[in-house]
């Protein structure tokens, strides 16, 4: 299998945190509140798509609101493929980072 992204994780996981109310801005929202790092749209776009194609999510469209100019909104649901990516790469940091003792960067 292929490994996925640190971003693609991220994203992958605000998916699945996010469920009935995963459409572009709460997972924006989310990957903000959480990392603590300042993200863009422009920057979840392009894995969004990628995740897509390459089967990890999955996509449709609500129904078109007013308040939106008529235009629906892209929800996002994680696949099958999608949750054993995320297990593969939870696995393997867990056996990367088993066994690791006290400081792991030193700082002097």
């Amino acid at each position: 299998m292929k490994l996925i992204s640190r971003t693609e994780e991220l994203i992958l996981l605000a998916v699945l945190r996010l469920q009935e109310d995963a459409y572009c801005v709460p997972i924006f929202d989310y990957l903000n509140g959480v990392t603590g790092k300042k993200w863009t749209l422009g920057t979840i776009y392009g894995p969004l798509y990628r995740l897509e194609q390459n089967g990890y999510l999955a996509s449709f469209l609500g129904s078109p609101s007013a308040e939106r100019g008529g235009k629906s909104k892209r929800f996002y649901k994680v696949t099958p493929k999608g949750l054993r990516a995320l297990q593969e790469i939870k696995r393997l940091q867990d056996l990367s980072w088993d066994g690791l003792t006290g400081p792991v960067v030193d700082e002097t």
